[in-house]
C-alpha cells in the first residue's frame, strides 16, 4: 500500500486551501481518512506540487540562513575583517574586504586560489584577509601553524603570499615538513619560525578562525566572507566578482 501523508499535513494542506477548516480542532476518523484520501490522490495527480513546495521552502530556508549570516556578520566583523591575527593582502585600506578560510590540504582551495590572485589582480580597492582553517587531519594543521609562525616575522605579507601560493600550488600532502620546506625557500627567518611555531600567537590564531568559522557555519574550504555575504564552496571567479561588486556598489557589476 502507498504511504499517505500524516493527519497533521493533510490537515494543513486543506486548512490553507479552505480557511474555515482551520478553526476545526478534532476530526472523526472517517473524516481523517477522507481528507488523507483527498490530498493523497490529489499529490499523486499533481507531483510537481510537492516539487514547488520544496523549491519554496528551500528558498525561505536561504533567506533565513542570508539573515543569520549578516547577524553572525555584523556581530564578528572586528575579528572577521580587522584581528590582528590574520594576513592582510591586496590594499589594507580598500572599500572592500574579501575574506577567505581555507586550508593547504584542499584541493578546491588549489583552484580557487587562481580566483583570489585574479579578483587582487584586477580590483586595486580589496583587502584580501586570509584566514588558515586547517579542518583536513593533523598535516593540514602543521601546515597552518607554520604558515601563523611565517606571518608573525612578514607584516608586509609579501612572503606569506610567497609560500601560500607555492604551498597551496604545490603536490603531494601538505603537511609540517612541507610548509618548513617552503618557508625556508620563501626567504623565511626559520629559527624565528620555529620558536614561534610554539607561541600563544598560533594558538590564539587557530583557536579565533575555528570560532569564526563555527559561528558562521562554515563546514567546509573554501569559504569566504565577502560584505555581509557568506559563500561556503568554489563558487568560482564570475560568482565571486559578482558579490564584491554588490558589497562595492550595490549591483553586481559596477
Amino acid at each position: 500500500m502507498t504511504a499517505r501523508l500524516p493527519v497533521l499535513a493533510a490537515v494543513l494542506l486543506i486548512a490553507a486551501a479552505t480557511p474555515t477548516l482551520a478553526l476545526a480542532q478534532e476530526f472523526s476518523p472517517a473524516q481523517r481518512n477522507s481528507i488523507e484520501t483527498i490530498v493523497h490522490d490529489y499529490l499523486i495527480a499533481h507531483p510537481e506540487v510537492l516539487q514547488e513546495a520544496i523549491a519554496e521552502l528551500d528558498k525561505k530556508q536561504a533567506a533565513a540562513d542570508a539573515e543569520k549570516h549578516k547577524d553572525a556578520v555584523k556581530e564578528h566583523a572586528k575579528a572577521l575583517f580587522s584581528s590582528p591575527h590574520q594576513v592582510v593582502l591586496g590594499n589594507p585600506d580598500g572599500k572592500v574586504t574579501f575574506v577567505e578560510f581555507f586550508d593547504y590540504n584542499c584541493g578546491f582551495c588549489k583552484r580557487a586560489m587562481d580566483d583570489m590572485l585574479t579578483l587582487m589582480k584586477d580590483d586595486p580597492n580589496l583587502k584580501i584577509v586570509l584566514k588558515e582553517f586547517p579542518v583536513l587531519g593533523p598535516g593540514s594543521v602543521e601546515a597552518a601553524q607554520v604558515a601563523v609562525a611565517l606571518r608573525m616575522q612578514d607584516k608586509a605579507g609579501k612572503k606569506y603570499l610567497d609560500f601560500h601560493q607555492k604551498l597551496l600550488g604545490g603536490r603531494g600532502e601538505a603537511n609540517k615538513e612541507r610548509a618548513l620546506a617552503v618557508a625556508k625557500e620563501v626567504g623565511a627567518d626559520m629559527d624565528r619560525l620555529n620558536r614561534d611555531m610554539q607561541s600563544p600567537e598560533v594558538k590564539s590564531t587557530l583557536e579565533e578562525n575555528f570560532k569564526l568559522a563555527e559561528t558562521l557555519g562554515l563546514n567546509g574550504t573554501p569559504s569566504y566572507v565577502i560584505g555581509d555575504h557568506v559563500i561556503v564552496g568554489a563558487v568560482g571567479l564570475s560568482s565571486l566578482r559578482k558579490d564584491v561588486n554588490t558589497a562595492a556598489c550595490g549591483k553586481e557589476t559596477c
